[in-house]
């Protein structure tokens, strides 16, 4: 697994929510949204759409991002939609705080932030 992993220094969230997620290879979801710890320093975890339609919490210690998934070893470490409400009120989310992207350092570090762009005057 290691020659898939991805540095994740310089990782975009955007590349992130494009990685489908997959239990020992079997694909249960897609990524929809980052979600940052209070400050809005650090991304803690994903909002995962599941097969069977429902938004589930992945942490990402939890997870291995490589090249082209985003692995867990387990569908046990994807939470419930009770865990996720709590992640999400106790953080923010990157669409919930009007960004378009970020820029992911070490340790899952904000490094640079990208705003939405404003909609065009009519």
């Amino acid at each position: 697994m290691g020659s898939n992993r991805l540095q994740m220094r310089g990782l975009t969230a955007e590349t992130l929510l494009h990685l489908p997620v997959r239990v020992r290879g079997i694909h249960v979801g897609w990524p929809v949204d980052l979600i940052l710890d209070a400050a809005g320093r650090r991304a803690i975890g994903l909002d995962v759409l599941c097969a069977d339609e429902a938004h589930r919490f992945l942490a990402l210690a939890a997870a291995e991002v490589g090249e082209h998934e985003i692995s867990v070893g387990s569908a046990l470490t994807l939470l419930t939609d009770v865990e996720l409400a709590f992640y999400r009120e106790q953080g923010s989310t990157l669409r919930g705080r009007g960004l378009r992207d970020a820029v992911l350092g070490e340790d899952w570090r904000i490094d640079a932030l990208v705003a939405e762009e404003p909609a065009p005057a009519a």
